[in-house]
């Protein structure tokens, strides 16, 4: 016979592996995305839900948690396996949208706490009062949007077994959806319920197949079935499921009765007795109960040698998908910084207004005119450089479908804040070249103007071939080893504005895709901790 092994390695390598599947994530919206999000957050929910403080605690009721699809049915079950209305049932549709959890008064404090759906907020309706013939008063716990799980304890239940009363599984609130599906997670016993009329329907089965991957303890109810049809569908009910490959499934068949019309009258017992006694008979019989922990505990454990390679290979889509994203905007942002540093050493700034102010100079052109036309043109030739990269990143981007992501999206083009940023650097350029300038100048006898010096040095740094005369001209005017240091100084200190400028706008593009930090070792820390987890299995 399986048992539970609870040894505290088993444990820690739980907890490790839970850490990194929540650290898993998805953002770029590739093809397996959603689906990989959705297998994260169900995982999340059996490991936080079910199997760890099922091992932490085994000696804890058994939960069988009642779900199945609107109408079912199931609100009215559980009241009847209770022996009295702790659930609302009715004919309107959607009717449980607050989970309602019964338990014996004694497993109480099991369920008070969040040892079981911590994310979920507990709250209580006061006892029957019979002052008040038996009349309810709802109790207004819990805020507006926040999830809760009601709690209830009812004598009439065994100890060691509580009922969860799930929202719909099939609810047109996609809320109720969501938490439908988490709290089948917490099962150690699904009881999935259907009807007469809807036992074909993809919903439930969906339910049960997904049940039969995880090797739960599973057991069908078919509930609702007109006398006169009753064989007929519960052999062609019990047909489907031998082939879905669920014929041991326990199957309870529960006949159509003016109670089950919906008002919330309570079926009789003898139609529920069969499944109530399944249900005490595991909660009570120590083997049974072993059994049914050990399965469920056993089934979900296996279940992760598929689903966490899955899980795995989806992060690895990510990382690989931000490569390619990131390579696209380093691809073109080096290809401009190429092509502008060929640009400078071919005289390219010297151009349009700064190659007329050049040859209009000094006579009918100042120098500080000369510096302006040459600041701005190359400025121009670094904006231009900008434009062109993210323009090539577009056209890369767009045959990528991770690219159309929300955190990605292309926004209208920062054109003016791209044309501010370039012209401040390139000011500042300007302004440490005076600097170099005055600095050089200093000391000599007949300092030569400042400005003009300026001039002729970023005219020489920038003009190429065409500014020969420039570079002549500054040599004349402060020596000739005052000119190829001012020169030298210059150049470098034009490489370092130019790198900064491409830098920092390559930067700005890739900050979304930076900012979701998909890293590479998320896909060998969930294997890892998988590898850890089996080996202690």
């Amino acid at each position: 016979m399986v048992t539970l092994d609870v040894r505290p390695q088993l444990l820690d390598a739980l907890s490790a592996l839970r850490d990194r599947v929540a650290s898993a994530r998805f953002p770029l919206p590739l093809t397996g995305a959603p689906r990989a999000r959705a297998n994260r957050d169900e995982l999340l929910a059996q490991l936080d839900d079910y199997l760890v403080p099922r091992l932490r605690q085994p000696e804890a009721p058994l939960l069988a948690v009642i779900g199945g699809s609107t109408g079912a049915g199931k609100s009215t079950l559980v009241n009847s396996l209770v022996g009295r209305q702790v659930s609302e049932a009715g004919v309107l549709r959607p009717t449980t949208r607050t989970p309602v959890l019964v338990c014996n008064p004694e497993d109480h404090h099991w369920f008070a706490g969040l040892r079981v759906l911590p994310e979920l907020t507990r709250v209580w309706k006061p006892q029957e009062d019979e002052r008040r013939g038996g009349r309810r008063e709802p109790h207004q716990g819990g805020r507006p949007g926040e999830r809760v799980l009601r709690v209830e304890t009812a004598a009439t239940l065994p100890r060691g077994l509580a009922l969860l009363d799930a929202p719909d599984i099939d609810s047109l609130i996609a809320g109720n959806r969501a938490l439908a599906a988490e709290l089948m997670c917490a099962a150690d016993v699904w009881v999935m319920v259907t009807t007469a009329a809807r036992y074909a329907d993809a919903v439930p089965w969906h339910l049960l197949r997904t049940a039969k991957e995880y090797d739960a303890t599973l057991v069908s109810v078919l509930d609702r079935v007109p006398h006169q049809v009753l064989a007929d569908v519960s052999r062609q009910y019990g047909a489907l499921l031998t082939k879905a490959g669920l014929g041991e499934v326990p199957r309870f068949t529960i006949p159509e009765l003016p109670e089950s019309a919906g008002g919330g009258g309570l079926l009789p017992a003898t139609a529920v007795a069969p499944l109530r006694e399944w249900l005490t008979h595991r909660a009570q019989d120590p083997v049974a109960r072993l059994q049914v922990m050990s399965r469920t505990a056993a089934g979900l454990l296996a279940s992760l040698d598929s689903r966490m390679p899955e899980l795995a290979g989806a992060v690895s889509a990510q990382y690989a998908a931000a490569l390619r994203l990131t390579a696209a905007v380093d691809g073109a942002y080096d290809r401009e910084h190429a092509r502008v540093k060929g640009r400078l050493q071919a005289g390219g700034v010297l151009a349009g207004t700064a190659l007329s102010r050049w040859r209009s100079y000094p006579l009918d052109c100042s120098s500080g005119e000369l510096l302006d036309a040459i600041v701005d043109s190359l400025a121009a030739l670094l904006q231009c450089s900008v434009s062109a990269a993210d323009q090539r990143i577009d056209e890369q981007w767009s045959r990528e479908p991770a690219a159309s992501a929300r955190e990605l999206a292309v926004r209208e083009a920062d054109t003016e804040g791209a044309e501010h940023r370039i012209g401040l650097e390139a000011r500042r350029w300007r302004r440490v070249l005076e600097e170099y300038v005055e600095e050089e100048v200093r000391g000599q006898e007949n300092p030569p103007d400042p400005e003009a010096v300026t001039a002729l040095l970023a005219t020489a740094l920038l003009g190429g071939r065409r500014a020969r005369t420039a570079g002549e001209t500054l040599a004349e005017r402060i020596g000739a080893h005052g000119a190829l240091k001012l020169r030298d100084r210059g150049g470098r200190l034009l490489t370092e504005c130019v790198e900064k400028v491409l830098r920092a706008e390559r930067n700005r593009r890739a900050a979304p895709l930076d900012a979701l930090d998909i890293q590479p070792e998320s896909q060998a820390e969930l294997i890892a901790a998988l590898s850890v987890l089996k080996k202690e299995r």
